[in-house]
């Protein structure tokens, strides 16, 4: 793969805690303008590797990539800056704004007035057409005045995908973005992240197969903290040792899928 197309690239990527490795050896190369999933068994790394990248954790060896910067050692606001953006991390936080009001505090950071909550309210009101462009990308329109907490969870996790994209980020990391949710609502963010990807590149930890086969143009399998087999889902789903570690519970998750 050519470097232009590289968006972030790990080399020799590890994690110890305590002589225990949670993540060893992990080459990651994501494509610019994929959806790449990144999935395995429970205690797989997939969350210490998600830590890693957004430096919410130090990482023990190898170099992280980002445009071909290193970025390894870099704090989390740095590389949120340069437009890496992990949504929950950020998610709806405000439980008892509006839904508008949490998105147009995504877009502070375009007027730098982040954080700065003494500055005139009216300051915002700038924001609020961008603010509803964004609701009307993730369908919660008729939600913009609502109290977060009122939010049925799925509208939730749409509000979460508008304060990301708020963020304007060049490389989404989503985390889990459809657990815990019924059928319905699964669909639905499954088709959003889908939407929002165009122009975007997206790194995706995901339990729900079928979501993972429907949008992920590639797919990374890690166990025990090591890649265990990458590629599109049709080749990776047939893998055996991809079958072997999920042991059993891979008929239903991924043959569920098709």
């Amino acid at each position: 793969m050519p470097q232009d197309d590289l968006i972030l690239a790990t080399r020799n990527l590890g994690k110890s805690f305590r002589g225990f490795t949670a993540v060893s050896d992990v080459n990651l190369r994501v494509r610019r303008g994929s959806i790449h999933a990144l999935i395995g068994p429970n205690g797989a790394g997939k969350t210490t590797c998600f830590n890693l990248l957004t430096k919410f954790l130090e990482p023990t060896t190898g170099t992280i990539l980002f445009n071909g910067i290193d970025i390894t050692r870099e704090k989390p606001a740095q590389i949120a800056r340069r437009g890496v953006i992990r949504s929950f991390q950020i998610s709806a936080v405000f439980p008892h704004l509006t839904v508008m009001e949490n998105v147009r505090i995504g877009l502070q950071r375009q007027l730098g007035t982040a954080y700065q909550f003494w500055r005139s309210e009216r300051s915002l009101d700038v924001l609020n057409d961008r603010a509803m462009e964004l609701l009307e990308q993730v369908g919660l329109t008729e939600f913009a005045h609502t109290v977060t907490v009122n939010l049925p969870y799925g509208r939730k996790r749409a509000l979460e995908i508008a304060t990301t994209l708020a963020m304007e980020p060049e490389l989404m990391l989503l985390d889990e973005p459809t657990q815990g949710m019924g059928h319905e609502d699964v669909d639905r963010v499954t088709q959003l992240i889908k939407k929002v990807s165009a122009g975007r590149t997206i790194l995706m930890v995901e339990h729900n197969m079928s979501v993972v086969s429907s949008i992920a143009d590639k797919i990374t399998v890690l166990q025990r903290g090591a890649i265990l087999a990458e590629g599109p889902y049709a080749e990776v789903s047939k893998d055996p040792r991809v079958m072997e570690a999920y042991m059993g519970t891979v008929d239903a998750e991924l043959q569920g899928a098709h």
